[in-house]
């Protein structure tokens, strides 16, 4: 899977200080190049008729907003400058680029002049930012944002911090973000994402040895035709070839899960799904999805199971390739009587989801089944958390898990021998020994009942296909993300259901 690295501040300051030191190439250059690439974008989108000021601040990211001013110049474009940072604390690099603008005559203004522009250049901080802009930077960033002009940002939205997407303070909302060389974490991370608008990754000649060393090891999908990739179909399979899906889901009054995960691990590619669910489901089931073989239990207030509906797990057990257990099973003590049987038995890939892991948060032994060493095969395991259900496992508040999602996703699978996806705005997946995936795809109308389950699905679906636990859950999360964008296209975020998140899948496939 070809992915895209996503780096912190640090790790593109390394990038630019060995292009500079170790390569030859020298600051300046990198400054002109990431100006070009910025200019490309201005004009594409917005044409030759406009009337451009650049915010400027005294960093680099402030003299890449100047060389912009000065380009456009150079193709009759009127832009002028606005410098909001310190004279006395401009980089070598910004005050040559300024030095430059003042012998070509280009208009600057000390300070914000006024915002009556049809596009603003927001180069006022960079990658850099620690602390809480205030002051007249915090002026500056509210004159931006209460402005009619669209709004293209250099590298990064003022504001937002470069490692996390948290808000430092205030931050610039733009419509455009043209990034150089390698995306950055903060414009994938809320809230940050949410300022940076439609975000352009621009090469502007690093040479790609330079990051092989220093960086995080995150990545992610960016050109969905390019990157999505589902199983290779055999042309002389049968539906044994495709795999055996086992999906224990379903309490007496959540029929839907299981549907839902089922059908979706059809839709996948999955040749069979067997699922062990409550009784009263049953006969929902067969009339909605006559594919399906459907074993039974007596969803009542027995602590145990009986031992017919032991054989009736243990038998679909046997038959199966795969297992998904967890979506709306409840907490109840049949619920955990059936998960310690399933676990007791179980060596094949399986997908953990939902109730199943509200139920192993609840019992410090049976997660432990789940701790390197301690399992009895060596099967791919997915678990597959929203964040409430995360914080949980780690017994800890969302909002410890919030300030650093990506080192509490790695910290869990140091421990426990399984790839984790951590569902939220943007889902991560991780798994010790591989990069961190963080999912790029998807919507906020997804947020909607029914969603995970359809995760659930497609995850099982391509495991039963030969993928590995992490190739699953990595693929999975994207395409679920995708089949989410396009039933937002198709009609609107209000509109969508977990249902229409499954009919795109066939739209995805098809293109």
């Amino acid at each position: 899977m070809l992915m895209e690295y996503v780096l912190t501040s640090a790790e593109m300051k390394a990038s630019d200080t060995a292009a500079i030191e170790e390569y030859g190439i020298g600051a300046l250059v990198l400054m002109e190049r990431a100006a070009l690439q910025t200019v490309s974008v201005i004009l594409d989108r917005y044409g030759t008729d406009i009337y451009v000021g650049v915010m400027a601040g005294s960093g680099n990211n402030g003299g890449d907003g100047i060389a912009v001013a000065r380009i456009l110049r150079e193709q009759g474009i009127r832009a002028e400058i606005n410098m909001i940072g310190e004279q006395s604390k401009l980089s070598p690099e910004a005050a040559v680029q300024l030095e430059t603008a003042r012998k070509l005559n280009i208009p600057i203004h000390y300070g914000v002049e006024h915002t009556l522009y049809d596009v603003i250049v927001d180069a006022i901080f960079g990658i850099g930012i620690t602390r809480n802009i205030e002051g007249k930077y915090r002026k500056a960033v509210e004159a931006v944002n209460a402005s009619r002009a669209k709004v293209v940002a250099v590298d990064i939205p003022s504001g937002v911090h470069t490692d996390d997407g948290s808000i430092m303070g205030c931050a610039v909302k733009a419509d455009i973000t043209v990034t150089f060389a390698y995306r950055k974490l903060g414009l994938m991370l809320y809230p940050g994402a949410s300022c940076a608008g439609e975000v352009v990754c621009a090469p502007i000649g690093i040479p790609g040895a330079v990051t092989a060393n220093k960086r995080s090891g995150v990545v992610t999908f960016t050109d969905w035709k390019k990157d999505l990739h589902f199983p290779a179909r055999s042309r002389s399979g049968n539906k044994g070839t495709f795999g055996k899906v086992l999906l224990v889901a379903g309490s007496r009054n959540m029929g839907g899960a299981c549907y839902l995960s089922a059908l979706s691990a059809f839709r996948t590619g999955a040749g069979m799904v067997r699922i062990f669910t409550a009784a009263q489901n049953r006969e929902g089931l067969l009339k909605k999805l006559p594919e399906a073989i459907v074993d039974t239990y007596d969803d009542n207030a027995d602590p145990g199971i009986t031992p017919e509906e032991s054989a009736a797990l243990l038998s679909g057990l046997e038959w199966a390739d795969i297992v998904a257990v967890g979506p709306g099973i409840s907490m109840s003590a049949k619920a955990k009587a059936i998960l310690e049987t399933l676990l007791s038995q179980c060596c094949q890939p399986m997908v953990v989801d939902a109730d199943a892991l509200n139920l192993l948060s609840q019992d410090e032994a049976l997660l432990r089944l789940f701790a390197y060493g301690s399992r009895r095969s060596d099967s791919d395991v997915i678990f597959t958390p929203h964040l409430g259900e995360f914080a949980r496992l780690m017994q800890c508040p969302v909002s410890e898990i919030r300030r650093d999602m990506i080192a509490s996703c790695k910290a869990f699978t140091r421990k426990y021998d399984v790839a984790l996806v951590c569902k939220d705005a943007r889902t991560l997946v991780a798994r010790r020994g591989k990069l961190t995936y963080l999912n790029s795809s998807g919507n906020d109308g997804m947020a909607t009942a029914g969603s995970g389950d359809v995760l659930t699905g497609i995850i099982a679906g391509l495991l039963a296909q030969g993928y590995s636990g992490f190739e699953a859950a990595v693929m999975g999360t994207y395409a679920h993300g995708l089949a989410g964008d396009f039933a937002r296209h198709k009609t609107s975020a209000y509109y969508i259901m977990a249902q229409d998140i499954i009919k795109a899948l066939g739209d995805i496939e098809k293109e």
